[in-house]
């Protein structure tokens, strides 16, 4: 940790990856941190992530090019200790519906086209590629990505808070709902809802769903597209499966200790949104997605779910990520997006790079917030 007077003061909102991997950044570069959560570390959409680290698909050359990044520096990490339960790369395997070959041989053909690395499987062909899997569970094709993965979040944020806490950073818990203070057009600091204040030179909002709230006081709008989702986490249970499994009517990784992560969103329907910001969903629902996964694996194990969590999945309102500073209050940083496990290192690299520097990096020019002004 720097002690000098001149160290940069960097306060940042939210204990989910972003925020977390921009501190640990900042820190690294000499920054003094701050860290603020409403409640606690991955309370918000952080723990509640599929987390497939993946480039998939089809969406805009810059998206792609930083998702690349992203699973890179993800490469990195895995090299360094490939025993770690909490990152692997087994790949990802996807398959549509029954009648939907054509459109999975398309998305196959898009993704040979910028060099994603891409096998289209006859159900027969994919014991070869990847193991675990029911063929019987695959209508037509499936596609299997070699080179994708996963990550578990929360391990992730442990990981990273060691590093923050041994670099001597402050982190401050169950701070409520943070708000930034503004003087003369530029950014102070923080203020906590119990009236608490934190002077700083530069301040990162990276709050998942929330943060078109957070910044909207400051004349700023970011349009929000998060829908509620759930994620289920299984108990453990005797399973060969190595992919990431995105189908028709479930999503599965696998999780450390025996145990799946599922999600879906075809029963967005069920879920209830209560006054007081909880949510719930009927048992049968869950175990119905449980069984769902269960269907795709050889042997159909039974998945019984030991939790699950709901809450809204951070999407802006174009789909793209928003990251970088505020063009109306310089010092105010944002970092928003649907792919916050993928670009969760890589962001908070090239974000805490800004911070620092005042220089924009070129792999954020068409994510910068500005564009919505």
């Amino acid at each position: 940790m720097s002690s000098t007077a001149s160290a940069k003061r960097v306060a940042v909102i939210g204990g989910g990856i972003l925020g977390v991997s921009t501190a640990v950044h900042l820190l690294r570069e000499g920054a003094s941190v701050i860290l603020l959560t409403e409640r606690g570390l991955v309370s918000e959409a952080s723990g509640r992530s599929l987390s497939w680290l993946n480039s998939a698909g089809e969406r805009s050359t810059p998206y792609h090019q930083l998702r690349v990044a992203g699973v890179d520096r993800y490469r990195t990490l895995f090299a360094a200790d490939p025993g770690r339960d909490w990152l692997q790369f087994g790949g990802g395997l996807m398959w549509n519906a029954a009648g939907q070959g054509a459109v999975t041989e398309t998305r196959h053909a898009y993704e040979k086209s910028i060099g994603y690395d891409s096998k289209l499987l006859a159900p027969e062909q994919i014991s070869s590629a990847t193991p675990g899997i029911d063929a019987d569970a695959v209508p037509d094709n499936a596609i299997f990505n070699p080179g994708e993965g996963w990550v578990s979040l929360p391990d992730l944020v442990d990981y990273l808070m060691e590093e923050f806490h041994a670099r001597g950073g402050e982190l401050v818990l169950n701070a409520g709902k943070v708000s930034v203070t503004v003087d003369a057009g530029r950014t102070t600091g923080v203020e906590t809802a119990a009236g608490g204040t934190y002077e700083a030179d530069a301040v990162l909002v990276a709050c998942g769903a929330a943060t078109p709230a957070v910044v909207a006081p400051l004349g700023v709008e970011i349009p929000n597209g998060s829908p509620v989702s759930m994620l289920v986490l299984t108990k453990p249970v005797d399973h060969q499966v190595k992919a990431v499994l995105n189908t028709p009517r479930a999503a599965v990784r696998p999780n450390p200790g025996s145990t799946f992560a599922l999600d879906h969103d075809w029963y967005e329907e069920d879920i209830t949104e209560h006054a007081d910001g909880s949510f719930t969903v009927p048992d049968e629902v869950v175990q119905e997605l449980a069984d769902e996964a269960s269907k795709l694996m050889a042997g159909h194990p039974e998945l019984k779910p030991a939790s699950w969590k709901i809450g809204y999945k951070p999407i802006p309102g174009d789909g793209e990520p928003v990251l970088g500073e505020l063009d109306q209050v310089p010092g105010c940083f944002v970092a928003f997006t649907h792919s916050g496990a993928t670009l969760g290192l890589v962001a908070g690299e090239l974000l805490a790079g800004e911070i620092m520097t005042g220089k924009k990096h070129p792999m954020l020019a068409t994510f910068r917030p500005g564009r919505f002004s």
